[in-house]
């Protein structure tokens, strides 16, 4: 294959690029010779850039989520069951799942009762906005085995809830809704993600493949459920399936604190409003357990992502990786002391950060983390600290759009406000290194995963660039996604 007439970097010079097998061939100008009887894919004048790796993603919760009743909108628990009312009145023994509601400002709290006295009967279920709460009616309740006050899960409880609802799931249609969500990434642009699915996801993706081959890269993470087994088989990070070489092992995920809008996330400073000792957030490991964990995963050659978002949280989990004398990465980051800035690159721990939960975070963070020492959101201070970043969507939590997430990241804005702490905005430069897993530019021996924009993001603005159109995505070697002529 040969990707025809591109770009390399916004100063417009094009060039022609071969692809052999599954990589970069040759670079070479624009209109030379090129071997008879190969395919072209003519890039008009646009730009080729290293294909996009979304690095966070819950990737059957965003298959899912697509298909489910959208209650972002909801302004209250009582606004988020008027949304679902319509559709569930005619769900029959169906359950009912609706995504997205943030409930951290809402004048009234989410109940199982509200769910009963306005639906009777129907089995329920509704997922915040970060993925931290499951909202359940008392009949899906009942036939999970659940006993619950409010019938509101939240965290690691929230998880092993949604793990029980999959379970009533078709496996078949669950494989097939998430090999058709990889070809929605395509179109995206982007080539490789890392999912962090909560489920023993080497099982999961070995059956999967038997339905299809995803359309991306997937490293699949190892949740510490499943670590000992991982071990046993001497699995290391990046190491490939041997089922498909679409599919590598990805690193330990643990979760050390809960999140912002759910006011569980792991601070120094309590919460507003919050008394007694869960004010200051949730702690789900001690220090010491997540030594342990961090330490036995990297003796086996598995790099360890850890969950941490509030500042006691980010800075328990720097302490573990120094105390363990190896890196890994750190999954969100968004609450950092000073101090601590600098330990992610001198450790060699890697800030996995979401540049559109910064804006979709930035009203409740002013209210939750005002007036702190701390820094929120600090792209910025970490990009100039030497840290790698590394760009993800967190799907569902946020779309999957890289060029969203990079616009995020340079304009530190995405609607008509000024730029939310604009010290911390990326270079477009990094932010794009980012977005392509620390990919900066093609290189003749690379793999062959690439993306075609129409046009430089350098040439955009805060209000377009997100809107960027994409020509083509080539993942190993293979199309997989060509826009229309």
């Amino acid at each position: 294959m040969i990707i025809a007439n591109v770009a390399l970097d916004d100063s417009g010079v094009l060039f022609d690029i071969e692809l052999v097998d599954s990589v970069i061939g040759s670079i070479t100008p624009a209109g030379s010779d090129r071997t008879r009887g190969v395919e072209v894919v003519d890039g008009a004048g646009g730009v080729a850039l290293p294909g996009f790796v979304d690095s966070h993603v819950h990737l059957t919760q965003w298959a899912a989520a697509r298909r489910r009743i959208d209650v972002g909108p909801a302004s209250s628990a009582a606004d988020a069951v008027a949304l679902v009312f319509p559709y569930a009145r005619t769900a029959g023994d169906s359950v009912v799942r609706a995504n997205g509601f943030r409930d951290a400002q809402w004048p009234d709290e989410p109940h199982k009762d509200l769910l009963e006295n306005a639906l009777p009967g129907v089995r329920v279920a509704l997922t915040s906005m970060d993925l931290h709460t499951l909202w359940l009616s008392p009949a899906l309740l009942r036939d999970l085995g659940i006993d619950h006050p409010t019938g509101v899960l939240r965290d690691v409880d929230g998880l092993e809830a949604v793990m029980a609802l999959e379970a009533l799931e078709d496996p078949a249609e669950l494989d097939r809704a998430v090999l058709d969500a990889t070809a929605a990434l395509a179109v995206r642009g982007v080539t490789g993600v890392v999912d962090f699915e909560f489920a023993d996801n080497r099982t999961v993706w070995d059956r999967r493949l038997a339905a299809g081959s995803p359309a991306v890269r997937v490293d699949t993470t190892v949740w510490p459920q499943w670590l000992d087994e991982a071990l046993d088989r001497g699995e290391r990070t990046g190491d490939v399936s041997a089922v498909s070489d679409m599919i590598r092992r990805g690193p330990l995920k643990v979760m050390l604190d809960g999140s912002l809008n759910t006011r569980t996330a792991c601070c120094h400073d309590r919460y507003p409003g919050i008394d007694g000792d869960d004010a200051y957030g949730l702690l789900l490991e001690t220090g010491d357990g997540l030594y342990d964990l961090v330490s036995r995963a990297a003796r086996g050659g598995i790099t360890s992502a850890v969950h941490a978002i509030g500042d006691r949280a980010n800075g328990v989990a720097l302490d573990a990786f120094e105390r363990a004398g190896c890196g890994g990465r750190i999954e969100h980051a968004q609450q950092l002391l000073p101090e601590d800035i600098a330990r992610f690159a001198s450790l060699g721990v890697a800030a996995s950060v979401q540049p559109q939960h910064a804006m979709a975070d930035r009203d409740i963070a002013e209210d939750l983390w005002a007036g702190r020492r701390s820094v929120a959101y600090g792209y910025g201070s970490l990009h100039r600290s030497g840290a790698t970043l590394l760009f993800g969507s967190d799907a569902p939590v946020s779309p999957p759009e890289p060029l969203a997430g990079v616009a995020a990241a340079v304009f530190r804005t995405d609607d008509d406000r000024p730029p939310w702490h604009a010290e911390e905005s990326v270079p477009l430069g990094a932010a794009l290194q980012a977005a392509s897993g620390g990919r900066g530019v093609l290189r003749v021996g690379d793999v062959a995963d690439i993306v075609v924009l129409a046009e430089h993001p350098a040439h955009r603005s805060a209000h377009d660039l997100a809107d960027t159109e994409v020509r083509a995505t080539i993942c190993a070697g293979r199309l997989t996604h060509v826009g229309p002529a």
